[in-house]
């Protein structure tokens, strides 16, 4: 089963199971938006749970491999300058430098790449924007057999299970971490906050 198909039959039941238990690490994710106003890139937009959430003076982008999530995302837009776009964050339909900041909130740990979304991420943003990260992360090192045992079944239905953000970051030397704190199930979810430098 495909992504954008099992997360197409998952979205009427995709707020429920994750509204209340990632608010509070989402408002503290975005509280780092920095308050002069600027163009906003939201990969991964989903059904749209950061959207209340977000200050009215930016212009944001949002983009969602699937048609459903984005339907329900719209309403919660009413009050900001928003756009949707359905297509696919690792391979964004954006000119490079087209936005200043991006919010990649549990959609690393979805896609089947990482990389090319980080780098894509990368190429879109002006050098100087930033990117806030919440998501699940292995730690370096950590064998966490569980996880990798069942992440062969899991990443087919709806997200993965042993992505290190360090190796990912490691072949995105545009971006250079900022802040890492730890934010759910005992530091296994994380917020992240990267900075886009001109490439070496």
């Amino acid at each position: 089963m495909s992504l954008k198909h099992s997360y197409t039959l998952i979205s009427p039941f995709y707020d429920a199971a994750l509204a209340a238990a990632t608010r509070v690490p989402r408002t503290k994710s975005l509280a780092f938006l920095p308050q002069q106003p600027a163009r906003v890139l939201l990969s991964g937009v989903g059904t749209g749970l950061d959207l209340p959430l977000l200050p009215s003076q930016h212009s944001y982008t949002g983009i969602d491999l699937t048609r459903a999530m984005l339907r329900r995302a719209l309403p919660r837009a009413a009050q900001l300058d928003f756009q949707c776009v359905q297509g696919d964050a690792q391979y964004l339909p954006f000119a490079d430098r087209s936005f200043d900041h991006a919010i990649l909130h549990l959609i690393l740990a979805v896609l089947p790449d990482p990389v090319a979304c980080l780098g894509e991420t990368a190429r879109v943003l002006a050098p100087g924007g930033s990117v806030l990260i919440f998501d699940k992360f292995l730690q370096p090192g950590r064998r966490a057999l569980v996880r990798r045992l069942l992440n062969p079944l899991v990443r087919r239905v709806a997200t993965r299970l042993d992505v290190v953000l360090e190796e990912v970051l490691e072949q995105t030397p545009q971006l250079v971490l900022e802040r890492d704190q730890p934010a759910l199930a005992a530091g296994w979810f994380r917020l992240i906050s990267l900075r886009r430098v001109d490439s070496p």
